[in-house]
């Protein structure tokens, strides 16, 4: 909770004390002075804080209350005595308002993203481009190129401008509230947040050039959900790019103003069988990676100088990594088959275009979830799922038995990667969210299971620290010691035989 903020609903609470315990002759002045300063906060709230919805009651018990106070103080004669179940009645609503509003900002705070750990200052900047040999495939009533938007993160300059926020396009957030079933109005509170990069800085000069780090979210995620992430991993010198996938994010906004939302998900239906949804994940899968590889061009002509830019000269285009979330995780594994990119890391994704390709010959990280890793080790432990355990999960023996099958493609991939330096990890008391900055958007995720029991800003360190281990073991040639055993540092991160 902001200072602000915070002052303004404690005066809230005050009033309503002052109301309730004070004798009538005491009553007047107090409740004038305080409503006085309530109204104060309020104001210098609004000015420096900005207002929220969250406050929605102390904003009218403020306004209302000193309206009240200051017509009672300025009557020469006693205000009228209204009977005791109306005044009781009246308070008993002032207090719900007030524990409403006290749930309110704990459920949707406005947080701090976790500190950088790198001695590089961060700067962003955001990239709009355009592949002319690419139809746009997921927006049926236009006839358009596929038009990406991409985010930059990379080392900068000290001295730096003020701090981009954390939210790039705020019109947006009614987008991902309507995506997590919410009112629109639930995510604005978020455009008050700052990230820890600044705005255009110059590249650092500590170093001729960075490594390369391409990134992919979810289904239906965003960029600005790998913020701490990509400023992580740009404070310990790489050049971080989060690609947003159109039209498989909640919503994207282009320069000419054109919000895009997610369409990618008319490609799934419970009415479809296995075999459809594998195809359509694999046609889905196809467009992702060909951004990847896209992206990866235009980041050649930047360095070039074909594409004008600051970061012109700075990228080192013979180390590039990749990596992603959840469907972006398998987007970064089937990306890698691109003999530019190096090594590459998925977050919690299962992969898609097993049979397509051929046996992978790079590292490649796999960090799982624990609920994620539950349904792996199933597969390689062999058991089926019982009558009952398929009906809780409104699944099909057949749908199953299929998933398994490509489960075990799957591990055979892991072991490829295995042998080629890779590792395959899981961290205990994560679900699937928690490799994403929406663990930190409010602690009801983690009540209603959403994210795990792991405290969000000890899940971020571990997956960040791991994931730069490997980046700077195949990218730097330097470190690696994580990926070769079990750290007493990191106890939630257990190695998964895979043999």
């Amino acid at each position: 909770m902001r200072l602000f903020e915070l002052l303004l609903f404690l005066s809230n609470i005050g009033l309503l004390l002052l109301i309730v315990l004070l004798k009538k002759e005491l009553r007047r002045i107090s409740v004038f002075v305080t409503s006085g300063i309530a109204t104060l906060l309020l104001i210098i709230h609004w000015m420096v804080e900005g207002y929220r919805i969250q406050l929605f009651f102390p904003y009218w018990i403020t306004i209302i209350a000193l309206i009240a106070s200051s017509y009672s103080y300025c009557r020469k004669t006693n205000p009228k005595k209204f009977p005791r179940f109306i005044s009781n009645s009246a308070y008993t609503l002032i207090g719900i308002m007030l524990i409403v509003t006290a749930i309110l900002l704990y459920a949707f705070p406005v947080f701090r993203l976790p500190e950088p750990t790198g001695e590089f200052k961060v700067g962003t900047q955001t990239l709009h481009f355009i592949d002319p040999d690419r139809e746009e495939t997921f927006d049926e009533e236009s006839n358009s190129k596929r038009e990406l938007m991409v985010q930059v993160w990379y080392p900068a300059q000290a001295g730096a401008n003020k701090y981009a926020p954390f939210i790039p396009d705020t019109q947006i957030l009614r987008y991902m509230a309507a995506n997590y079933g919410l009112p629109g109005f639930s995510f604005q509170h978020l455009r008050y947040i700052t990230s820890h990069a600044s705005l255009g800085t110059e590249v650092s000069s500590a170093q001729t050039s960075y490594p390369l780090i391409l990134m992919n979210p979810g289904f239906g995620s965003s960029r600005f959900l790998h913020t701490s992430q990509a400023e992580d991993l740009a404070s310990h010198g790489y050049i971080v790019a989060v690609i947003d996938h159109t039209y498989n994010t909640f919503a994207t906004k282009f320069p000419s103003g054109r919000i895009t939302t997610s369409t990618t998900n008319n490609l799934f239906s419970p009415d479809h069988d296995y075999q459809t949804e594998s195809k359509n994940r694999d046609k889905l899968g196809k467009v992702l990676t060909g951004d990847v590889t896209f992206v990866l061009d235009q980041f050649e002509l930047i360095q070039s100088g074909k594409i004008p830019n600051h970061l012109k000269g700075k990228i080192d285009l013979k180390h590039v990594g990749v990596f992603g979330h959840s469907i972006g995780g398998a987007t970064a594994y089937d990306a890698s088959y691109d003999p530019r990119i190096a090594a590459g890391i998925d977050l919690d994704g299962g992969l898609y275009r097993l049979r397509e390709r051929e046996g992978f010959r790079k590292p490649f990280l796999f960090i799982y979830s624990e609920s994620e890793f539950e349904k792996l080790k199933r597969v390689m432990e062999k058991r089926d799922y019982t009558d009952a355990e398929l009906k809780d999960m409104d699944s099909t023996r057949d749908w199953m038995d299929q998933v398994t099958e490509d489960k075990h493609l799957e591990l055979e991939r892991m072991r490829e990667t295995v042998d080629q330096g890779g590792q395959v990890l899981y961290i205990k008391n994560t679900k699937h969210l928690n490799f994403t900055d929406v663990q930190f958007i409010s602690p009801i995720f983690n009540m209603l299971g959403i994210t795990g029991k792991i405290k969000p800003d000890r899940a971020n360190y571990v997956i960040n620290t791991y994931m730069l281990d490997f980046f700077d073991m195949y990218l730097k040639n330097q470190g690696g010691s994580l990926m070769k055993r079990p750290d007493s540092r990191f106890p939630e991160v257990k190695f998964i035989p895979t043999l």
